[in-house]
This record gives structure tokens, sequence and C-alpha cells, in this order.
């Protein structure tokens, strides 16, 4: 099983890893696309303004700007460990056993709009840039990050089933037929229901957890299912692709 997570564009700062070696990255098929978007993010920093514009960055963001000027020489940290935000509070790697990160590191796969996508163990800097960013001389990055990125995905899960439960943006980058997806549902007194984002994070999170630390290895939407459910988790399958779970 492959789930992969959406990337958060708050990231820790520092590290303690020897600066960016993409030969080291799992995934190497994207070693071409990495390198092409790094140095174009670096040089793009070299423009506060163009940069701030292409990355969609307020005046209180350019920080941002600087960490893309020392992507090739700021330290790196593993990426389970770089990555965070309301998702990833609610995976709480922190608290994971030996045996629960071993499997961490099995299971997970994160999204990223440098990277296409990493392991949990991958050494990476601080950066910024989202999926929808669109730099100068490029075209979207879904277009840049098709089809190998797919690919390589399919590689990584093995023949396992995928849960993707990155956002709609990420998984135009690169879709995994067949994947189980996990839509997050409120449900007010009256019945109806509507899509949250906060509580979609962080029940996201909360799922992704569950299937981390189980022993079970899910092969369809049911199976994800029994999962969620025994982490007391409120879901429901609503077909054989999707899972609703409700708030």
């Amino acid at each position: 099983m492959l789930v992969l997570l959406p990337p958060s564009e708050t990231k820790s700062d520092g590290g303690r890893g020897k600066p960016l070696d993409l030969g080291e990255l799992s995934m190497p098929k994207l070693t071409a696309t990495r390198d092409a978007l790094v140095q174009a993010v670096v040089d793009l920093a070299a423009d506060p303004e163009a940069s701030a514009m292409a990355l969609g960055l307020t005046a209180g963001q350019f920080d941002e700007i600087d960490r893309n000027t020392k992507l090739w020489t700021s330290p790196t940290r593993p990426a389970l460990e770089r990555y965070t935000g309301v998702l990833f509070d609610a995976l709480d790697a922190k608290s994971f056993t030996r045996v629960q990160k071993s499997k961490a590191y099995a299971r997970l796969a994160i999204g990223s709009a440098l990277f296409g996508a990493v392991r949990p163990a991958d050494p990476i800097p601080a950066y910024r840039l989202s999926g929808g960013s669109k730099l100068p001389g490029f075209g979207t990055l879904g277009s840049l990050w098709k089809p190998d990125l797919t690919d390589a995905l399919i590689d990584e899960a093995d023949g396992g089933l995928v849960v993707d439960l990155r956002s709609g943006t990420y998984q135009q980058l690169g879709r995994v037929p067949g994947a189980v997806i996990a839509t997050v549902l409120t449900e007010a007194p009256n019945g109806t229901r509507s899509v949250v984002s906060h509580f979609n994070k962080h029940h996201k999170g909360l799922l992704a957890r569950a299937l981390v630390i189980s022993r079970a290895e899910p092969t369809d939407v049911r199976g994800v299912a029994r999962v969620a459910a025994k982490a007391g988790l409120r879901v429901e399958v609503a077909s054989k692709s999707e899972l609703i779970v409700l708030t």
C-alpha cells in the first residue's frame, strides 16, 4: 500500500543533512525534471519581485524567496520532518514507535511541486513552490510532471493499493489510475453535508496515521474503510475509488 500525502506550504527550517543531492532522492526517473525546476526556482529568486509574483507571495513572505536562493546549498532534513501544518500535526510522526516509523517510511509518499513526490526519508531543503505556481519560461507544472510522475508513483506502489490523499492541484501533477481518494465532509444537524478545508487536512492526517500504524494491508476501499473505522473515524464507502470521511 502506498499512501500519498499533500505537501504543506509551511516547512521547518534548518536541518543537519548535507546540501541537496538529487541522486539521493527516491524515484530517480524524476531527476531531470527536479534538476530543471530547482535551478529555475533558484534563478527566479535572484529577482525578488518576479519571484513573489510567480509564487503568489505577499510582502511579509519574502523570507520564502531567501530560502529558494539557497536550494543547492542549505542543509536538508528528511521530508517527513520538513513538512509541517495541520495534516502533519494530525499524522503526528514524532510519536511513532520504531516499528511505526518503519511502516511510515515504507507506506508514505508526499507530493511536491518541486520534486514531484518524495519518500519520508528523502533529504530535502526548505523551499517554496506550490502546485499552481507558474514559472517564467515553463508551462504549467502539470505539463512538466506528466507522465513521468504517474509512472514513478505506479512503480513505487509496486502493484499495491494507492490511497491518494493529495489535493486536486497535486493530483493533477500525476494521477494514479485506480487510486482510492478520500473526501472529507461536515454533516450538519439537519443532515446536509458540505466540503470543509481545515478539517479536511486534519482528518486526512488522522486517516494517514491510521493506515501507517495498522497491521492490516488494505487492498481496496473497503479495507481502507475498516482501518479508518477501527481508528475511530466515521467513514462511508461512496464507490470503489472513494471513501467519505465525516466530521
